[in-house]
């Protein structure tokens, strides 16, 4: 990991796993500001887990994650989810809520206790929800929508906590190819013109390369590379990673690096 990465949050010596079972150990990772930050490589690698560790949701065995300079785990909860907005795997809600509604529990760590809804709020949740075009959808009850729109409500809801860096596990899981594009299109825009820090599990190289500024390549619980795909992407590093021999030409469209996978023969 570059020690000169301008970060506002990082990971230190992380040592992650669940109870006996080990992840990574010694890991020092930093999510560049204002960058597009996409998290590759094999299932069991550590990816998701990495995530959960910077987001809070998972206490590391050892080392520790800083935000803004100090450890994450001495902040309380609202204060976190007042400067982390975090989408993780398999979000849910209840079948009967709106889409207005679940954007607006996005607003719960800006709400000091006991206070009514306020005008900001209002406010937050309709700037989020233009964001995510769901303006037009904001009274459809949320288990109504396709996948495709169901995310971009949560996305909504995490947009409306106001947060600069934003953490999402696997976002395009379970969705076709035209709202995958939809997505990672959204996610580029507030990387690109709103200036947010996103970080992003994803499992599809060719949308990592096209879509993300920086990566970062896990195998086994280490990093194997990070930086711009388009400086870091090789033949070689992604038969290092994933055992795969491919070929690496330019996206005809984007002009980044395009995987094209030669098969086992």
């Amino acid at each position: 990991m570059n020690a000169d990465i301008a970060a506002r949050l990082r990971g230190e010596q992380l040592t992650l796993g669940y109870g006996k079972h080990i992840v990574a150990r010694e890991m020092t990772v930093a999510l560049p500001e204002g960058k597009f930050t996409a998290i590759i490589g094999p299932n069991g690698c550590g990816k998701s887990t990495l995530l959960r560790t910077l987001s809070r949701l998972m206490k590391p065995l050892h080392g520790d994650v800083l935000l803004d300079g100090g450890s994450i785990q001495q902040l309380a909860t609202k204060e976190v989810a007042r400067r982390i907005g975090l989408l993780a795997q398999n979000a849910s809600a209840p079948g009967d809520i709106s889409v207005r509604e679940l954007v607006a529990r996005g607003r719960y760590p800006h709400q000091p206790l006991f206070s009514r809804w306020r005008q900001e709020d209002e406010q937050a949740v309709a700037r989020a929800m233009e964001a995510t075009g769901m303006m037009a959808l904001a009274d459809r009850p949320v288990d109504t929508l396709s996948g495709g729109q169901r995310q971009r409500a949560w996305i909504a809801m995490v947009l409306a906590q106001q947060t600069s860096i934003l953490l999402l596990d696997e976002p395009t899981t379970w969705l076709d190819i035209s709202h995958q594009i939809d997505l990672m299109e959204l996610l580029s825009d507030l990387n690109r013109r709103e200036g947010y820090t996103l970080a992003a599990v994803l499992h599809d190289l060719n949308q990592a390369c096209r879509y993300a500024t920086h990566l970062i390549a896990l195998r086994d619980g280490e990093i194997v590379a990070e930086g711009a795909p388009g400086e870091i992407v090789s033949a070689e590093l992604i038969e290092a990673i994933y055992g795969m021999r491919c070929m690496i030409i330019e996206d005809p469209v984007a002009g980044t690096p395009l995987v094209v996978p030669l098969g086992r023969g």
